[in-house]
C-alpha cells in the first residue's frame, strides 16, 4: 500500500515484510486491509441494482403524463443516476488502492496524495447529493399532497432542473472546502479509502466534519418532518368516504410517492448516521483532547470503517425502494394482506359457528329430560 500518514498525525506508518518486499499498513490497532473481493462484490451488486432502478424510473418518465409525477420520476431518476455514478467512481478508486498496493515503494509520500483528495471529495459529493435530494421530493411531495392547486403553479420542469442543478452544486461546493483550505482529507483506516480528517483536528477540521454532518442530518430530519405530513395527509384523505373516483386515483399516485420517499428515508437513515454521528463523535474527542490514547484511536478507526461500509450500502439498498415499492407490487402486497386478512376471520368466523353449534346439541338432551 502506499504510505498512509505520517505516524505523527494520525498514528499511521508504513513496514514493509523483508521476505516478501510487500508494504503494510500498520495503524494504531495493527488493522490489515480488508479483501478486495468483497469490495469488487458490493460495487457489482451495486451496479446491477442501480441499472436496473433507471429502467424502470426511465419507463415510467416516458409512459407518464401526468406533472407531479413527472416531476417525482425526475428527481428519483437524478437519484439514482447520482448512486450509480458515486458508486463507480468511488467503488473504482477503491479498487485502484488494492490493485496498486503491490506496486508501491517503500519511498511513497507520507501525505495524503492527489488520488486521495479525490477520493474523499467524492465520497463527500456523492454522499451529501442523495440526502440532499431526498429531502428535495419529500419537500415537493409535501406541497403536492397538502396543496395541490400551488404545486401545479410552482413545480415545473424547468425549476426542477434548476433545483436538481443548485442541489449537485451546493454538494460540489461542500465537497472542494478543503481546497480553500477548510477541513482535510486524509486516509482512514485500513488505508483503503480517504475521507474528512477526524483524528488529530484542527479548528478547521472540526468545522467541516460539523458543517458535512449537520447539513446530512439537517436533511434526514426535514425528509423525516415532510414526508409524516404527507403521510398523515393521506391517511386523513384515505379516510374519507366522499372522495370521487378520479380524486382517489390522483391520491393512489401519491400515496406509492410518498411510500417510495418513506422507504429512501429509511434506508439514509439506517445506513447514513452511524458514520455522521461517528465523524462528529472522532472529531469532537479529537479536538477536545490533546492526544488521544491507543484504545480510543482503535475504537473510533472501526468505528469510522463500519460507518463508511454502512454508507456504501445505501447506495445498494436505494433502487430496491423503486424497484419493489412500485404501485402494482404494492397493491398485490395489499390483496394478500387483505385475503390472508379475510380468510382468517372466516375462519374464526367458522370455528365460533361450530363451537356455538356444539353447545347447542349438548343442550338439546338436557331440555328433552
Amino acid at each position: 500500500m502506499q504510505v498512509m500518514q505520517d505516524s505523527n498525525s494520525s498514528g499511521f506508518n508504513t513496514n514493509f515484510n523483508s521476505s516478501t518486499m510487500t508494504p503494510q499498513v500498520d495503524f494504531p490497532h495493527n488493522g490489515i486491509p480488508s479483501n478486495p473481493i468483497i469490495a469488487s462484490l458490493t460495487m457489482t451488486l451495486g451496479i446491477l441494482f442501480n441499472v436496473v432502478a433507471l429502467i424502470i424510473l426511465i419507463k415510467a418518465y416516458t409512459r407518464f403524463r401526468r406533472r407531479s409525477k413527472a416531476t417525482f420520476l425526475l428527481f428519483a431518476s437524478s437519484l439514482v443516476v447520482t448512486d450509480l455514478t458515486g458508486h463507480v467512481v468511488s467503488g473504482g478508486l477503491v479498487l485502484r488502492r488494492y490493485s496498486t498496493a503491490n506496486l508501491t515503494s517503500q519511498d511513497g509520500p507520507t501525505n495524503p496524495d492527489s488520488p486521495c483528495q479525490f477520493l474523499g471529495g467524492c465520497l463527500v459529493f456523492f454522499g451529501l447529493c442523495p440526502l440532499f435530494l431526498g429531502c428535495a421530493m419529500a419537500a415537493e411531495r409535501c406541497l403536492g399532497v397538502t396543496n395541490p392547486l400551488l404545486h401545479a403553479r410552482l413545480v415545473t420542469t424547468a425549476r426542477t432542473k434548476i433545483a436538481l442543478s443548485m442541489t449537485w452544486f451546493l454538494a460540489l461546493c461542500v465537497a472542494l472546502l478543503p481546497v480553500f483550505q477548510l477541513g482535510d482529507y486524509t486516509y482512514q483506516y485500513p488505508g483503503t479509502w480517504c475521507f474528512i480528517k477526524v483524528m488529530d483536528t484542527n479548528a478547521k477540521d472540526l468545522t467541516f466534519v460539523m458543517l458535512f454532518s449537520g447539513l446530512a442530518l439537517s436533511s434526514l430530519a426535514l425528509a423525516f418532518i415532510c414526508n409524516t405530513i404527507s403521510g398523515l395527509t393521506l391517511i386523513r384523505a384515505r379516510l374519507k368516504k366522499n372522495s370521487s373516483s378520479q380524486r382517489f386515483s390522483a391520491r393512489s399516485h401519491d400515496t406509492e410517492m410518498v411510500v417510495q420517499l418513506v422507504g429512501i428515508m429509511v434506508t439514509s437513515c439506517i445506513c447514513w448516521s452511524p458514520l455522521l454521528i461517528f465523524s462528529l463523535m472522532s472529531a469532537v474527542h479529537s479536538y477536545s483532547e490533546s492526544q488521544l490514547s491507543e484504545e480510543v484511536t482503535r475504537t473510533y478507526s472501526k468505528l469510522m470503517m463500519t460507518g463508511v461500509r454502512m454508507a456504501t450500502w445505501n447506495q445498494i439498498l436505494d433502487p430496491w425502494v423503486y424497484i419493489l415499492l412500485r404501485r402494482a407490487i404494492l397493491r398485490k402486497i395489499y390483496r394478500i394482506t387483505k385475503n390472508q386478512a379475510s380468510f382468517k376471520r372466516s375462519t374464526l368466523r367458522s370455528v365460533r359457528l361450530d363451537i356455538s353449534s356444539l353447545h347447542k346439541l349438548e343442550n338439546i338432551p338436557a331440555k328433552k329430560i
